[in-house]
């Protein structure tokens, strides 16, 4: 191989690589604005939380707020609803897996699912785990929790499922004190 043909081969490399190099950048800048639309606008990452007020929640009620389009649950239990969901035993429940947002990775104690140590403070998602429904609250169904009329299930003081169709605890969402009458949804 003369010294000619050497330098003929380092040249079509060469350019090789540069036209392969310049069609990734390329390829990137047409894909990164398709990929960038995916991502929330300014508005919807504004409502990403909210702050809600609970210095008028009574012990034994419980209100509603709206967050990310879903209803939450922010439910001030009394001694009896607290006792009832310590009570219960893991093995009598069929979901012992916990979806809290705030503890991932814990079972479902009554323990690892509410806000403060007492366990006064319990805030989850209003939405059924069967089909997407919202339950009734303050004492319904057969636990003195929740329950979803639509097709039967009941949830207890705990909002973990019991009995019926739904295969999950209410979820808890991300949710801390900010002092002690205002709590950050998200």
């Amino acid at each position: 191989m003369s010294h000619a043909e050497d330098n003929e081969g380092t040249r079509r490399d060469f350019l090789y690589y540069a036209t392969g190099g310049a069609g990734v950048v390329a390829t990137g800048a047409a894909v990164w604005p398709l990929v960038n639309q995916m991502n929330p606008s300014a508005d919807v990452q504004a409502l990403s939380s909210i702050i809600i007020d609970i210095s008028g929640v009574e012990v034994g009620t419980q209100i509603s707020v709206m967050f990310l389009g879903k209803p939450v649950f922010i439910r001030r239990r009394t001694e009896k609803e607290i006792a009832e969901a310590r009570a219960v035993e893991l093995d009598d429940l069929p979901d012992q897996l916990d979806r809290n947002a705030n503890k991932p990775g814990l079972d479902a104690s009554d323990e690892n699912r509410t806000m403060d140590e007492a366990g006064e403070w319990l805030v989850m998602m209003g939405v059924c785990t069967h089909l997407g429904c919202v339950p009734l609250g303050d004492g319904a169904g057969d636990f003195d929790g929740w329950f979803c009329p639509c097709h039967g299930s009941h949830y207890d003081t705990s909002g973990r499922i019991r009995k019926g169709p739904a295969p999950e605890n209410l979820p808890v969402p991300v949710a801390v004190f900010l002092d002690e009458t205002t709590i950050k949804l998200g």
